[in-house]
């Protein structure tokens, strides 16, 4: 009887509540990952505050006192941030874009490939990850002389003719892979064509893929240093990680300078990503089905 009684109390009361430390572990570890990521940040925009001439602190310091927000005027008036910037801007303007459309083009036909041909070309792409970048520099380099297009900023946006990198093709390839099979048959029992299911149906599962791929093809042409380097010959058609190179040459002992001169270029790139980061989090709708207007 006992035993009945407390079985049936137990049936009553219902399943147990989960408990709540898994989640607040979880959190604190995002907390302390977070501040591991943050420190440096916090230390470089402290450091661009300290007065010029001034050797890096050697403890830590929170707030230096006085503040000197001079710092940032300064770095323009040592080089010339503002033009690099602007060359910067324009190559990401031709690069990104071309970028989110060769690769998510590449990912979407992949993704239509089945059996050995899909398999060969992502143990192609996964090879082509760990070929070292300065093994392409000679032959990139006769490729834009021939077409006319050094000391452009073409030269720097011209990889985005191959989507950049072939890792921007495979997140698309596995994000389109997880669109279920009967939408895109779907799609072709009613006349779509390749392009018009690319559009439909693939862009719109796909938000979260473009929102990542955009924001690491821009850290990509943003911090890029070796290329403007190499194809650029004109030294106001630099860019921004150049401009930061030529800074720390011209003044190798002014930390606080060169700091502000780090959180200029910084900036921008947490500002895309605070931008951006929405994509991330929301759901993902349900690409819809080409309807017969728009075959």
């Amino acid at each position: 009887m006992i035993r009945r009684a407390t079985s049936e109390k137990s049936a009553s009361a219902g399943p147990p509540r989960p408990s709540r430390r898994p989640p607040l572990l979880w959190h604190a570890l995002l907390i302390f990952l977070s501040a591991l990521f943050l420190v440096p940040l916090a230390s470089m925009l402290v450091g661009s505050l300290r007065l010029p001439g001034l050797p890096p602190p050697r403890g830590i310091e929170w707030l230096p006192h006085p503040l000197a927000f001079s710092n940032y005027s300064a770095v323009f008036g040592v080089v010339e941030l503002g033009r690099y910037a602007l060359n910067t801007l324009v190559v990401e303007v031709l690069a990104v874009p071309l970028t989110l459309l060769v690769a998510s083009l590449a990912g979407f036909a992949l993704s239509q490939l089945g059996g050995r041909i899909a398999q060969v070309v992502i143990a192609s792409a996964l090879l082509l990850l760990l070929l070292p970048e300065a093994s392409l520099w000679v032959s990139r380099f006769i490729l834009y002389k021939a077409a006319g297009i050094l000391d452009t900023p073409l030269a720097l946006a011209a990889p985005g003719l191959l989507g950049t990198s072939p890792l921007y093709m495979l997140i698309f390839y596995w994000t389109f892979r997880r669109v279920p099979k009967e939408i895109w048959e779907a799609a072709l029992l009613d006349g779509a064509s390749a392009f018009r299911m690319w559009w439909r149906l693939g862009v719109p599962s796909a938000r979260a893929a473009f929102a990542a791929v955009g924001v690491l093809a821009f850290v990509y042409y943003w911090r890029e240093f070796n290329e403007p380097l190499l194809y650029i010959q004109t030294i106001e058609k630099y860019t921004m990680s150049v401009g930061l190179a030529y800074l720390e040459q011209l003044d190798p002992t002014n930390w606080p300078l060169l700091m502000a001169g780090s959180v200029i270029i910084t900036g921008p790139l947490i500002l895309v990503f605070l931008l951006t980061q929405r994509f991330f989090l929301e759901p993902q709708d349900r690409p819809p089905r080409p309807t017969e207007a728009e075959k």
